[in-house]
């Protein structure tokens, strides 16, 4: 008899949180132009909508019937079962101040971790029904399809997107570094989805993805999918000033060196 305690394997988990995923990316599109903001989050405007929390009600169920032992850690819900070897880190509508402004750019992300380590990750582009997954050690996937980095050669060459903090006395930092950014890039992009715009790079519509102060929840399961797909990654630490980058190899360092300049 198995024991009740013990993760499922990765493959598995991927399965469940792509099921996951999808399960809420309709609650998402059947809300999309009805957005009803009920309150804000860390500033004014970072805000969150019944969307937001209907979604995530729907992946929390859907979640603990398939792992009853797991914890959850929802961008809404907050903690559950701290303690418990496998933890799930939900987004249930990243890319909300898109979703309120009509813009048709979100995704639902959600990731497995079993003893702090993320081992599986989904994310569905809500409104191109498009899903990217990934297990540790199974690549990654976009569609059910293998997905890799681009084989950008430099940074001149390379589209690079980013986000800014809802905190406003970061964006100005940001900014700085943005425009430093610009005239060593071949351009440079917002699209307003953490969790999107690292699939992108693991499936090569961007060469790279910088940010600072993003959250556990927007990056988890991007980042891993990244990271199968054949990315270099580097998530934030208080020796890199919170920094997320995640970018084709050739590209990584030269990227690094213009955003983090202090330890280039």
């Amino acid at each position: 008899m198995s024991d009740p305690s013990e993760p499922p394997a990765p493959a598995e988990l991927e399965c469940v949180a792509s099921g996951a995923a999808r399960a809420a990316a309709e609650i998402v599109r059947a809300a999309y132009g009805r957005p009803h903001p009920v309150g804000r989050k860390s500033s004014p405007t970072d805000v969150v909508t019944q969307t937001d929390l209907r979604a995530e009600e729907r992946v929390r169920r859907v979640l603990l019937e398939a792992t009853p032992a797991a914890g959850i850690l929802g961008e809404e819900g907050g903690t559950t079962a701290p303690g418990a070897r496998l933890q799930w880190v939900i987004d249930p509508l990243d890319g909300t101040i898109n979703f309120v402004y009509g813009v048709p750019l979100f995704a639902v992300s959600i990731a497995a971790a079993i003893d702090g380590e993320v081992v599986a990750g989904a994310v569905v582009d809500v409104l191109r029904d498009e899903l990217f997954s990934a297990h540790r050690g199974g690549r990654a996937r976009g569609d059910g399809r293998p997905i890799s980095v681009s084989s950008c050669s430099s940074l001149a060459q390379a589209l690079v997107t980013t986000g800014f903090s809802y905190r406003a006395e970061l964006r100005d930092t940001q900014g700085e570094v943005a425009h430093r950014l610009l005239s060593r890039a071949r351009d440079l992009r917002c699209f307003g989805s953490t969790a999107l715009e690292l699939c992108w790079v693991a499936c090569a519509r961007v060469d790279a993805y910088f940010q600072r102060d993003t959250e556990i929840w927007d990056r988890a399961a991007g980042a891993l999918i990244a990271e199968e797909a054949g990315a270099r990654t580097e998530m934030p630490c208080p020796e890199n000033d919170d920094l997320v980058l995640v970018a084709c190899p050739a590209v990584f360092e030269d990227l690094r060196a213009v955003v983090h300049p202090v330890a280039a």
